[in-house]
């Protein structure tokens, strides 16, 4: 690394996109994931799809409590 740098012709904000949403990456444990790849492929969805699936099923069970 270097002691100095030079930012005298930076730019900033150069990459900014207002309005721009984060989309997370969401990692499962090994287990979990075969778990849901088996049940994707069983159903003909993509894992992604299933994922959605169950986490949205799980939500709306966990808004029923609050």
């Amino acid at each position: 690394m270097k002691r100095e740098y030079d930012f005298s012709k930076a730019v900033r904000g150069k990459f900014y996109q207002k309005g721009t949403k984060l989309r997370l990456p969401i990692y499962l444990d090994q287990k979990l994931q075969k778990q849901v790849e088996r049940l994707a492929e069983k159903n003909g969805k993509a894992v992604g799809e299933m994922v959605n699936q169950i986490v949205r099923k799980e939500v709306e069970i966990l808004e029923e409590f609050i």
